[in-house]
Parts: structure tokens; C-alpha cells; sequence
């Protein structure tokens, strides 16, 4: 298994970094993969909440999407698949209460409350810029991979300012979480 991350703010002693946003995560994700193919990956980072989650979760996902705001507003379309799920891992990918964690990607953060609430009536319940790019390489190259995020914040007029004042305490936590879920596999 490899463990990644996006890098920038987001560097752990033992993680690979593979930069942030859906194109660099996806040009470097794909470089690895090639060098030197792993069994599994396991992608770890901070996400946003669409309102459920609070602060400080732990969730797993091994699925997501790729929509942007405009499309709950009716002012894009997508010939795309947009929403992808992992090919099958051993690894639960729940909640508590046991709901399956829908993460959405984009290059963008949403800070609009309503659109949020938008998000969360269509089952997505957290926002991670490269998790979307990262399932789609793998399932390209018929990897299981599966996300380990730690909500940072809301998704709404705040969202910067409480990642900021959030941002340490979640990697040492999320950091913590990670070690001994890996040690116990």
C-alpha cells in the first residue's frame, strides 16, 4: 500500500505528496503508478464539511464526485461521469451511523451556505480538492484506493479562516488516526 497526501501544507514524515487540486494530483498520482505500481493506495487530508460532519471527524470514503457550484444553479453541464466509486477495498467506508461518506472534489472551495445545503441534499457530505483525481487513477489502473479525511471546517463564509485556525490540531490528530489504523492492518 501507498499512503499519499496533496503536500504543500499537508506534508506528513510518512506519507508521498502529489500536489493539490484534480490536475496535479492526477499527472504525479499517474507517474507513481507507473515507477512502481502499488497493491493499494490510501489517501489521506483534511475536507470540508457540507454541514453533518463537525470539526475534528474522521471519515472514510471510497467515493466521489466532481461538481462544481454552477451545476445547482442550472449554469453548466458535464459530458462526463461525474461521480466515481473505488473498486473494492477491505477497508469500511462509513460513518458511525453507519451512512456511506460521499467526498466531492473541485479546484474550488465552496463557501456558500446554501449551495452547500445543496451538496448535502444530493448525499454528498464532504469536499476534498484531489480525491476524485485520486479514484479515478486508480480505478484506470485497477488499484483499490479508499480516503482517510479529517474535517477541518464547515463549507461556508468561514471556511478559510477556521481551516487556518483548524489546520494544526486536525494533521496531529488525523496523523495519530492514520498511524494506528496502518499499524493495525
Amino acid at each position: 500500500m501507498i499512503i499519499l497526501s496533496a503536500g504543500n501544507n499537508e506534508i506528513f514524515d510518512f506519507v508521498t505528496p502529489v500536489g493539490i487540486g484534480l490536475i496535479n494530483s492526477s499527472i504525479n498520482l499517474t507517474k507513481i503508478v507507473i515507477k512502481n505500481r502499488p497493491k493499494s493506495i490510501l489517501f489521506i487530508g483534511t475536507a470540508g464539511s457540507y454541514g453533518n460532519l463537525k470539526p475534528f471527524d474522521i471519515i472514510h470514503s471510497n467515493s466521489s464526485t466532481n461538481i462544481e457550484t454552477g451545476y445547482f444553479l442550472n449554469n453548466c453541464y458535464t459530458p462526463i461521469d461525474n461521480k466515481i466509486v473505488s473498486i473494492e477495498s477491505n477497508v469500511s467506508c462509513e460513518t458511525t451511523n453507519g451512512n456511506k461518506i460521499l467526498v466531492n472534489s473541485s479546484n474550488y472551495i465552496t463557501t456558500n451556505k446554501e449551495l452547500s445545503n445543496k451538496f448535502l441534499k444530493n448525499g454528498i457530505e464532504a469536499e476534498n480538492m484531489e480525491f476524485f483525481s485520486i479514484l479515478t487513477v486508480a480505478n484506470k489502473f485497477n488499484i483499490p484506493a479508499y480516503g482517510i479525511f479529517i474535517i477541518t471546517n464547515y463549507c461556508d463564509e468561514h471556511a478559510h479562516d477556521d481551516f487556518i485556525k483548524n489546520h494544526g490540531y486536525a494533521k496531529e490528530k488525523l496523523t495519530q488516526y492514520v498511524r494506528k489504523q496502518v499499524s493495525n492492518s
